[in-house]
């Protein structure tokens, strides 16, 4: 019996900004995944995606060769772009309300959704995983699932960068049984991806405590 080994088709909702930016670089030459279709913004729609980036890549690699020539599709055309993909990265630059909405239209259309957003963070029947420590939390697909409607779709989503970043140090100490866990942060100056060139008046200005992040965690 033959065996398949096609790589999966990747949409990215997003493309064109920080967040969709990375994804891209880290999906070059990936062994399991391809690229093929990227999407925007109604002012990036029918450009290149070079075009539509212009100088704005922010990546420390060039960008590959294997998506400049890409045409950057409307991110709201959802059954145009999820024709095309077998699931999609999801990294767009909406309102909550908005990034709720649309990734439970791309959801509808049976395509997988992986978000990098916060909106479905607080969604109860949205896993929010990092696999190595809580794949079992994927179980709850099934009750979004039948919320949904839908038999092959569904959204899950990462946690924010803080959370990732220490919980599997404790998921080690689990055994150990400690009573209380003091964990410290320190952010970068912008999620969105600013530099202190494009943010000049962040340069010497100290924000010791960013509301909401507690909560988070």
């Amino acid at each position: 019996m033959a065996i398949k080994n096609e790589k999966l088709k990747v949409g990215i909702l997003g493309a064109t900004g920080m967040v969709g930016q990375r994804f891209i670089a880290l999906l070059e030459n990936h062994p399991w995944f391809e690229v093929t279709t990227l999407a925007a913004s109604e002012r990036s729609a029918g450009k290149t995606y070079e075009e539509a980036v212009g100088n704005r890549w922010k990546m420390d690699t060039p960008m590959p060769n294997g998506v400049k020539r890409l045409r950057v599709l409307n991110v709201a055309d959802v059954e145009l772009v999820a024709s095309s993909v077998d699931f999609v990265f999801s990294a767009v630059d909406m309102t909550k309300d908005e990034i709720k909405r649309i990734e439970e239209e791309y959801a509808k259309t049976e395509t997988p959704v992986v978000s990098n957003n916060s909106a479905h963070r607080w969604t109860k029947d949205v896993p929010m995983v990092v696999p190595e420590i809580n794949d079992d939390h994927f179980e709850i697909i099934k009750a979004q699932r039948e919320r949904l409607g839908i038999t092959k779709g569904f959204i899950a989503v990462k946690p924010n960068c803080s959370i990732q970043s220490y919980t599997p140090a404790l998921a080690a100490w689990k055994e150990f049984e400690p009573t209380e866990v003091v964990a410290t942060t320190y952010q970068a100056i912008s999620g969105a991806g600013k530099t202190f060139k494009e943010w000049p008046e962040m340069i010497g200005n100290i924000i010791p405590f960013i509301g909401g992040e507690e909560e988070k965690s």
